[in-house]
Formats: C-alpha cells, structure tokens, sequence
C-alpha cells in the first residue's frame, strides 16, 4: 500500500492524517487517494493469484443457468422468461453474497495475518478509505459479475425491461451492504484463514434462503415473510427482481429499496466503529 506518500502533507502524530488546516477539497483528494490505493493493492492480488476471480465467474454462471432450468420446468416458463427472473436473484442473492461479503472478510483476515495492518498504523490512511478501497474493489468484481450474468441472460433473449440505471444502483447498494457486512464479521469475529468459511456459512446461508434466492419468496408461509421483511438480502431480491425482471418503476419497489438504503449507509457507520475497535485491538498484540 503506498499510502506512505502522503505522509509529507500530514503532521507528525496525526494517526488520522488529517492536519488542522487542510481543506475539504484537499480531504476528498486524500480520500480518493487512499481509497484508490487500497483497491488497486487488492486487485492486483486478486489478478495474481487468478484462482478466486475464476471461481467468482464460474459461481453466477452455474447458479443462473441452474435457477432459470428450475423456474423454466416447475412455472412452465419459456427459456427467455426463466432466465429473465433467475438472473436478479443469482446475482445480488447469491454471486455478490460470496464474492463481496465472502471476499471483504477474507481480505480483511489476510491482512491481519499478513501484518498488512501493523504497516497501516504507521501511515495516515484513515479508517473510511480503507473500508472505500475495499469497497471499490469488490465493485469491480460485482460489476463484472453482473455483466457475466446479464451477457448469458441476453444472450437467450432474456428481456430486462426496467430502468437499468436503477438496476445499477441497486446492484451497488447491494455490493455496499456485503461489503459493510464483511468488514464488519472480518474486524470483529475472523482471527483466522480457517475462520472464513465457518462465517459466512453460519450468517450467509440462512439469509440466502430467507432471502428467496434458491427459493422464490411467493412460496414463503405468512410466517417466513414476517421475518424476510428483517433481511437485507430478500430486499436486494425483491427490488432488483422487480425493477429487472417485472419491469416494475421506483414507486412498487420503494420499501425494498429505502430499506436497502438505510442498512447500506449503517454498514458504513459500523464499518468505520469496527475498524476503530479492530485498530485498538491490534495495538494491544
């Protein structure tokens, strides 16, 4: 990480790096900055090891070809249909879960065994960069993977007739609240390699299926729903399906979407609060 370079514009013992007289154009400067650093690192990693970025395009792959089988035989849809509504759900309920929410505490775990963190103690990098780097990061590949999954819907003439712009943003809410979610399990609970998959496990797949994504939410008792309406991922679900699929307009998927809103932007205030804890515990070591 080459953060270090700022150092010459932050005062001695500043951990934050953020001088008295710094402005707020030259604070978004360092930011994006920091940030960019941060995710370049990651990427970088990722591309030289290959190995994750290849499972990461074949997972979306072979779950939506999957669900749109399943959807197409038991809802006698044709093959456009069945891929058109299995898309949504497999992307942000299951693709984005395991790359973003898996991938942002696998990376913050491989940071503290490979004492990336030690290093960041030294430099002026500030708790809300580090957490943007990541999240930058893991938009590339969600981006990518949104592409992959729509290129094979298209290309069996699945028709997406919703505002695609709302789908973007959809899509990067969703990406932030893995993220969020993440970083948080990753400062908090995961010490160890070994960790990882013992959390996303416990927390991720009962969401994944509360969340209708192997299991569509209609088919859900009263009772399920009642607690559905509690879980991120349902919403994501629910509000990419219907903007994406049923081509539905910002007023119909208004709750899922303000309710993704609202836990994407508490990620970020408790991603902050979890990297502070983390940082003190460190200290400690």
């Amino acid at each position: 990480m080459r953060t270090s370079d700022q150092r010459t514009s932050n005062r001695p013992g500043k951990d934050s790096g953020h001088g008295l007289g710094s402005s707020p154009a030259k604070e978004l400067q360092k930011t994006g900055r920091e940030s960019y650093a941060v995710a370049r690192r990651i990427l970088l990693e990722l591309f030289h090891r290959r190995r994750s970025l290849i499972f990461w395009a074949i997972f979306p792959a072979v779950v939506l070809v999957l669900n749109a089988l399943i959807l197409e035989e038991r809802a006698q849809l044709t093959t456009a249909e069945a891929f058109a509504f299995a898309a949504p759900p497999s992307l942000v309920g299951a693709a984005l879960f395991f790359s973003c929410l898996g991938g942002s505490v696998a990376t913050v775990v491989s940071e503290r065994e490979h004492h990336t963190l030690k290093r960041l103690f030294l430099s002026p990098l500030s708790g809300f960069s580090y957490f943007l780097g990541i999240f930058l990061a893991h938009s590339v590949i969600g981006l990518g993977q949104s592409m992959l999954v729509g290129a094979i819907a298209l290309s069996l003439r699945a028709e997406f007739t919703g505002n695609p712009w709302f789908s973007l943003l959809i899509i990067l809410l969703s990406i932030l609240s893995y993220v969020g979610v993440g970083f948080i399990l990753g400062t908090q609970l995961a010490r160890r390699t070994e960790d990882v998959n013992a959390l996303v496990a416990a927390f991720g797949v009962p969401l994944l299926i509360l969340g209708g994504t192997f299991l569509p939410a209609s088919l859900f008792p009263d009772s399920l729903l009642r607690i559905a309406e509690f879980n991120p991922v349902f919403h994501m679900n629910e509000a990419l399906l219907g903007i994406a699929a049923n081509g539905d307009t910002f007023a119909d998927i208004a709750p899922h979407f303000w309710f993704l809103a609202i836990f994407a932007g508490s990620m970020v205030v408790l991603g902050w609060l979890s990297y502070q804890r983390m940082l003190q515990v460190e200290r400690r070591l």
